[in-house]
């Protein structure tokens, strides 16, 4: 599997005349991003957990290459803060297997105030079948410890490198054979956009730590504006040049905007 890039989520109005383009219904733009890129972030599952039925029509709807990641539910990660994770893991794998062969990671974004609790989060990552892959996105500086970065490692959990103004926000710490990259708010114009000089850094970051045989899903959040879609199609582009192989996506013209 290429390095797959793509973008958090792909229901945003202002992607109209970026992405989508005008007066396309807004029930097909699920089938116009498979068009373009071949996997996206899905954060639906974060703040209302679908139905395995929605995650089916998904699967349906989209190309046999899209690869489809998963946020899991704020109510195990935000709610129950990681305890008790055993039926909410249960609940959110048995709706998200709707996605068959199309099922990527399982993104567990952890809350700002949720300081570090790696029993807690060992207890969480044992509730995932092997085959399942799981990145983690602490977010409070009580987590970089070594014995966090010990308990993702054994558990073969991607810790998830994270990107706000083109400064990264955790450890460059690889604990899987596979990574995960986010990137929330560049600095660039129009904002929040990222510059050449920021997607060139993380792209070096990347490729001194994971081979090109090894994968790594890359997710641009910055949403507005259509910032994410032109900034993936961007950070693809500079990979492609420096050797990498790449999934698909969108063609850009000289001026930066999407053909």
């Amino acid at each position: 599997m290429p390095m797959l890039v793509g973008t958090s989520g792909w229901q945003y109005a202002d992607w109209r005349g970026v992405l989508y383009p005008h007066g396309l219904p807004q029930r097909v733009w699920l089938e116009r991003y498979g068009e373009c890129f071949d996997t996206v972030e899905n954060n639906n599952a974060f703040y209302r957990l679908p139905t395995r039925e929605i995650f089916e029509s998904w699967r349906d709807r989209t190309p046999p290459t899209l690869v489809m990641a998963v946020k899991a539910s704020r109510y195990l990660t935000h709610v129950k803060r990681l305890k008790e994770p055993e039926e909410p893991v249960r609940r959110l794998l048995g709706a998200a297997a709707g996605l068959g062969s199309k099922l990527g990671p399982i993104l567990v974004q952890l809350p700002p105030t949720l300081q570090a609790e790696p029993e807690r989060l060992a207890a969480c990552l044992r509730c995932f079948p092997a085959e399942v892959r799981v990145a983690v996105e602490p977010r409070h500086a009580s987590w970089w410890t070594e014995d966090v970065r010990e308990l993702l490692t054994r558990c073969g959990a991607a810790l998830c490198w994270t990107d706000r103004l083109g400064r990264p926000l955790t450890p460059l710490w690889r604990t899987a054979r596979w990574g995960y990259v986010r990137f929330h708010e560049g600095m660039a114009h129009p904002p929040p956009s990222y510059g050449d000089q920021a997607l060139r850094s993380w792209l070096q970051r990347v490729c001194a730590t994971w081979d090109d045989d090894q994968d790594v899903f890359v997710y641009f959040n910055n949403d507005s504006g259509g910032a994410a879609v032109r900034d993936a199609a961007r950070f693809a582009d500079f990979a492609r040049a420096a050797g990498r192989t790449v999934s698909r996506t969108p063609a850009l013209s000289r001026d930066g905007s999407l053909m």
